[in-house]
């Protein structure tokens, strides 16, 4: 199928499958405005509370020609910003005031912060009773570790992920990227809207306890299982504990990563390097038996690609429909014509008037598509026309510029 193909019913217009849905973005690092990044990719009208001078997710280095940070760019964009010191009497009050207009509220402060400002799900279901409140926190809303407080490594350290990540022999390595807040950011944005189904059935909000530990868990493919009856588990680096060969190959000018999962596989491998006496080997003609012989069916392999470019591996490897890529890096990615195509990289007009290829929204909707509709906002770009909306007018927004609550 075609790019055009599959749009052929698209809407024209639209923000996507789910606009007319307000959030209220109470976040800061990453897990938190990665969920409410989501909703906004999908349509929700997502409205970030910063408070005033410290605003978005600025982590360094700055996208190049820009001056403005690559993930407040990325996990921004598609929101409008409030700024408001909840810590005030007044930004209290007028957070409930936005609460009162609001059907979900995104938070991920350590566990009681917003409670302890007055703005918790309990303040918030008294000005809406069936508010959606998501709060995202390192450790969850109770259990003896719930007053810690909690990044991505520590939960991928505490989980057993990281014992299992890196070389064979070498130390426990955490992931490259934020993999425990993405993942718990996704089951943030899918829980807030398994909330408001419920909420549309029976009108009846509720509070969503999303943590980085449960996360990485539940997405540990059952490895806690394993763990909890005892059974020894191992760390494989690149290759895979139930499928040899599977492994990370040198080429003559880059690396591929091929995977040989079947042993119809095997057998068409066997032929490709001109070795189809391997396919019927004692010791190698079963998965099982590959196994318990990995160093003997990954040698050919390695040799085998050592001698060659990655085009030739690339095409004769995929050419038998056995799965391999190439082993980019992030720059070789972005220039991949595939990723290119699926329009992962858009450019974007900043909020300073400079332009940067942003990270773009991953499902693809044939009906309601989504993009990146607009950059992310500066510290308090929207708060006038947030608090039009509210009714706040001019004097009043003057005074409380003066008092430091905007």
């Amino acid at each position: 199928m075609d790019k055009a193909a599959f749009y052929r019913r698209a809407r024209q217009g639209g923000d996507g499958p789910i606009e007319g849905v307000r959030v209220i973005d109470a976040t800061t690092a990453w897990a938190g405005p990665m969920a409410s990044c989501l909703l906004a990719d999908l349509g929700c009208d997502v409205i970030r509370v910063d408070l005033p001078g410290q605003g978005g997710t600025h982590f360094p280095p700055d996208i190049p020609g820009t001056g403005l940070s690559w993930t407040h760019q990325t996990v921004n964009r598609n929101k409008r910003s409030l700024s408001l010191d909840l810590r005030t009497e007044k930004g209290k009050d007028l957070f409930l005031s936005l609460a009162r207009t609001a059907d979900v509220v995104v938070e991920n402060f350590k566990p009681g912060t917003l409670a302890g400002w007055g703005v918790g799900y309990e303040e918030c279901r008294s000005v809406r009773e069936d508010i959606v409140y998501v709060s995202i926190s390192g450790w969850g809303q109770y259990g003896p570790w719930s007053g810690r407080a909690g990044y991505d490594p520590a939960a991928l350290a505490a989980s057993g992920w990281m014992s299992l990540n890196g070389a064979p022999e070498g130390t426990p390595v955490k992931a490259p990227t934020f993999l425990a807040d993405d993942l718990a950011a996704l089951h943030a944005a899918m829980s807030t809207l398994a909330a408001l189904h419920h909420r549309d059935r029976t009108g009846e909000g509720q509070h969503v306890d999303v943590s980085l530990l449960d996360s990485i868990l539940f997405q540990s493919d059952g490895l806690l299982t394993l763990g909890g009856t005892g059974s020894p588990l191992r760390r494989w680096g690149s290759q895979l504990g139930v499928s040899v060969p599977c492994d990370t190959y040198e080429c003559a000018d880059g690396y591929v990563y091929i995977a040989v999962a079947l042993d119809s596989h095997w057998r068409r491998m066997a032929q490709i390097m001109g070795r189809p006496e391997l396919a019927e080997a004692p010791g190698l003609a079963t998965n099982a038996e590959r196994i318990e012989h990995r160093d003997e069916a990954n040698a050919p392999i390695i040799e085998w690609c050592r001698k060659r470019p990655v085009e030739e591996v690339l095409e004769a490897v995929a050419g038998a429909g056995i799965v391999i890529a190439r082993v980019n890096s992030y720059e070789e990615a972005a220039a991949e014509p595939h990723v290119r195509d699926r329009e992962m990289l858009k450019t974007v007009t900043l909020a300073n008037g400079t332009t940067a290829p942003i990270t773009a929204p991953a499902a693809k909707f044939s009906r309601t598509p989504t993009t990146i509709r607009t950059p992310a906002p500066t510290t308090g770009q929207d708060t006038d026309d947030v608090l039009d909306m509210l009714g706040v007018d001019e004097a009043a927004r003057r005074a409380l510029r003066q008092e430091g609550v905007i």
